[in-house]
């Protein structure tokens, strides 16, 4: 990254954003919570940065969505874990590419928004940024959910190109 030139404007972000912080409202949704990060102070909070930071967020939101869901269920009894952590990823996969895709629509144009290959790479620095920042949080908070956010970054490694299944 260090190469790269962003051409894309930093705005104020959410921060903190995931499903949890997204409300079903009526015909639409309605955002929650914009106080930021609470683990970061309030000066870093209030640094502009890009959006693709909140995209790496509800990503990983996603993820964690499908993570919990196989998880909660394997203790089900007669439950066919393969076909249901294969119906886990293809609504993770789908529920990404929605909120990515309707996301890129809505932004599109708009000076914050990064184009060509930076975008890409920035979306992976921000998603390896969120993913280190879980496995902290789990370590400190809920190690016996320490095995999603792992898998979250060694799925990601891979995915860049950064790691070795072997």
């Amino acid at each position: 990254m260090a190469g790269l030139k962003i051409k894309a404007a930093k705005i104020r972000c959410h921060g903190d954003y995931h499903l949890g912080q997204v409300l079903a409202a009526q015909n639409g949704f309605a955002i929650i919570d914009f106080e930021g990060e609470p683990r970061r102070s309030l000066a870093d909070r209030r640094h502009k940065q890009t959006p693709l930071k909140d995209v790496a967020g509800m990503l990983r939101s996603i993820d964690y969505a499908a993570a919990v869901a196989l998880r909660t269920a394997a203790d089900l009894p007669s439950l066919d874990r393969p076909s249901l952590a294969k119906f886990c990823a293809d609504w993770r996969d789908r529920s990404v590419a929605a909120f990515f895709d309707g996301y890129r629509t809505a932004i599109d144009g708009a000076a914050c928004w990064p184009t060509g290959p930076a975008a890409g790479k920035l979306l992976d620095l921000m998603l390896m940024e969120k993913v280190l920042y879980e496995i902290g949080y789990e370590l400190a908070n809920r190690p016996a959910w320490l095995s999603i956010p792992v898998q979250g970054l060694l799925d990601l490694l891979m995915e860049t190109g950064h790691g070795d299944p072997t």
